[in-house]
């Protein structure tokens, strides 16, 4: 037995201890999860315990419902948890009564012991296959492993799924059974019942950032280049219309969530998205948007495409889709483009010539003139093989007489795994040129800075996305106060 790694994890009381091995028996590495087992004279007294619990904390079904109300519903619980705990089992230690009453919670309120792998911020999936075969998970480092947890029932999985849907006011039965919606802390959940999925009822969660990825990461983790993010930094100052492409899980939303901390603080941001992942600063002015599946009945479905024509009345200045998917809401987007609305978006795609490919292609079928009004296109790769991730490709959109062209500005070198400059921009500079009077020498000028400005903070280990976004909003109020610091070598986050 080989091990790879050993780190502790620690959710609502419950201690556990991860442990990541390779086994001569297994082809593929196995993820241990290590914690205490309650014995079953303990599970008894635990069911005595939620009996009691649900006699004594009345909670009204709009409060059930409420995912505002998730964090007031579980404080009353956990608070009777902890009374009644101390009361019954005097002769316990606080460790053991924290720990009883993290064990309540998970299963009053949360998933059982998956409580404790979703606790694992390494993790990106959390994958339960069928009551047949262990949890999968895929870590962030060593990828898809196989767990020692086992959901005991093909019910007890339905069940999970059942719930996660009703917190968001989602069902999933026999006559539904594909339910796509988030957990309260924003991870995204796919369930599917049997027989659809042949195996057993399935559910697939893909772990939402606690603290997302910020365009500082990106540079420290040589996702891109300083000098590539200070283009997006100019493009997104001065309202330029930028697509993000890429495969699955190739990281085209973090992108996005990244470069969308480079808009000034005195403009409204409406996202629009299916389920919610984006998060921005709080200090933005930001208006956050999801669409609603139709009840039983088939009523009371908000599409995003409706989210999309009632966003051009709410007075946006920045218009940000969290997918394209279909014909019209490629249409009302690019109209938004044209009528002077800067706009961000994600679309499936592997190059940014098959960008282009695919909005001009069914099912999205655009024509090509449109296409002129997107200005920047990048797009994200991940290696399968290494599980890293990387800016592959930034091109500028360029428009010719018969259609619009994608020329590369950026490409990724395999063999050395850098972002490269491949060619001067022809169409940003003449258009910035064009709108704000800075002449190309003064345009290379301000990239400069802003390189300048995020190598700094990637010195000083300014990751945090509202860290990353007061710098930023301090550089739109004093640019030269935010120089001259980098210059002195000042810490940015003193700045205000």
């Amino acid at each position: 037995m080989k091990i790879l790694a050993q780190y502790p994890l620690l959710n609502e009381g419950v201690h556990a201890e991860v442990l990541i091995r390779q086994d001569e028996n297994e082809f593929v590495s196995l993820y241990e999860l290590r914690h205490t087992r309650v014995k079953e004279a303990t599970k008894a007294a635990l069911d005595y315990l939620k009996e009691r619990i649900i006699e004594s904390v009345t909670l009204k079904t709009s409060e059930l419902l409420d995912p505002r109300e998730a964090e007031r519903v579980k404080a009353r619980i956990k608070q009777k948890a902890e009374e009644l705990v101390h009361t019954e089992f005097s002769g316990m230690n606080d460790t053991e009564e924290a720990m009883l009453v993290g064990r309540l919670i998970h299963e009053m309120l949360g998933l059982g012991e998956l409580e404790l792998v979703l606790a694992d911020d390494q993790l990106e999936e959390v994958v339960i296959n069928s009551a047949r075969e262990p949890v999968w998970v895929y870590h962030k480092k060593f990828g898809w492993l196989k767990t020692n947890v086992v959901i005991p029932t093909e019910e007890q999985i339905h069940n999970y799924a059942s719930i996660i849907g009703r917190r968001v006011g989602k069902q999933i039965t026999a006559l539904e059974p594909l339910m796509d919606a988030h957990l309260l802390t924003g991870d995204r959940v796919n369930a599917t019942l049997f027989p659809i999925s042949t195996k057993g009822h399935a559910i697939t969660i893909r772990k939402f950032a606690r603290d997302p990825w910020t365009i500082v990461s990106f540079i420290d983790n040589h996702t891109l280049t300083a000098e590539a993010a200070a283009l997006f930094w100019l493009a997104l100052q001065y309202e330029l219309n930028v697509l993000i492409g890429g495969g699955t899980a190739s990281g085209k939303t973090s992108f996005l969530n990244a470069v969308l901390v480079f808009t000034p603080p005195n403009q409204r941001i409406i996202t629009l998205e299916d389920t919610a992942e984006l998060l921005l600063p709080g200090f933005l002015h930001w208006t956050p948007m999801v669409t609603r599946q139709p009840n039983p009945e088939g009523k009371g479905e908000v599409t995003l495409l409706d989210l999309m024509v009632n966003s051009l009345r709410m007075r946006p200045d920045r218009i940000v889709l969290g997918e394209i998917r279909r014909q019209r809401e490629a249409e009302v987007l690019f109209e938004a483009m044209h009528t002077g609305h800067a706009v961000y978006a994600t679309l499936h795609a592997d190059s940014a010539a098959q960008v282009r490919q695919r909005l001009i292609s069914p099912p999205i079928n655009l024509p090509e003139s449109v296409l002129g009004s997107l200005h920047l296109v990048a797009v994200q790769y991940r290696s399968r093989r290494t599980g890293i991730r990387r800016t592959f490709e930034i091109a500028e959109v360029v428009s010719e007489k018969d259609g619009v062209t994608m020329h590369p500005l950026y490409k990724w070198n395999a063999r050395t795994d850098v972002l490269e400059r491949v060619s001067n921009s022809s169409r940003l500079f003449h258009e910035l040129s064009l709108h704000t009077g800075m002449t190309p020498k003064e345009i290379a000028s301000d990239l400069k800075g802003k390189t300048r400005i995020l190598n700094a903070m990637k010195e000083q280990g300014i990751q945090n996305t509202n860290d990353v976004g007061r710098v930023v909003a301090r550089y739109y109020r004093d640019p030269e106060s935010v120089l001259k610091a980098v210059t002195l070598k000042k810490p940015l986050k003193e700045l205000g």
